[in-house]
């Protein structure tokens, strides 16, 4: 089943509907759709390496309203709709954590799960289940994922479709470095300022 979703996402970069097809897919991916938008952002990106900066864009903003419906889910129905997004996904039990993280790491959990492969669509539900504070999950959403779709768009714009091997097949090491260099770089300025 999956894998005829993925293709049905990808058949879309070969329409006329592939920039409102990737703006849809980044929107409903953050709240719940299983599929990532970065199949579809690589494909419209590689077909058009001039307009990946502007794909990245529109990826981003989708995700990140898509973000603030999952966070809606989460505050106002956990209940009714949340609870079976994240029942879907195998990680009821994983909540609690999550809850730890956010009391713990507060926009750093939403940021690196905005980046990384982990579920995003799990964290921006827990973060309006546990009412994490609105502004904050905003700008660590929208840090973390423009710079997740950015570098995908980025790296086809400077080295053109020859790189989507390179990132398809590195993707998640890609998300892990960058994540650590993110946080590095954070800590060293707090310490250094």
């Amino acid at each position: 089943m999956l894998r005829r979703l993925y293709d049905w996402v990808l058949h879309w970069a070969a329409t006329p509907y592939g920039t409102w097809a990737l703006f849809l897919l980044a929107f409903a991916e953050s709240s719940f759709f299983p599929i990532p938008p970065d199949v579809l952002l690589i494909a419209l990106c590689v077909a058009r390496p001039d307009r990946s900066l502007k794909y990245a864009l529109i990826c981003a903003v989708g995700s990140i309203l898509g973000g603030c419906l999952g966070y809606l889910i989460g505050w106002q129905f956990m209940a009714s709709i949340g609870s079976r997004i994240v029942e879907f996904y195998g990680l009821s039990d994983k909540v609690a954590y999550i809850e730890t993280l956010y009391n713990t790491y507060d926009a750093w959990a939403v940021g690196i799960a905005g980046f990384t492969p982990i579920p995003y669509k799990v964290f921006t539900i827990a973060a309006g289940m546990f009412k994490i504070d609105f502004t904050v999950f905003i700008l660590a959403s929208a840090v973390s994922r423009s710079a997740r779709f950015f570098l995908v768009g980025g790296l086809i714009y400077l080295f053109g479709p020859r790189i989507q091997r390179f990132i398809d097949r590195y993707f998640n090491l890609l998300a892990i470095v960058f994540t650590v260099l993110l946080v590095g770089s954070f800590i060293l300025i707090k310490y250094l300022f």
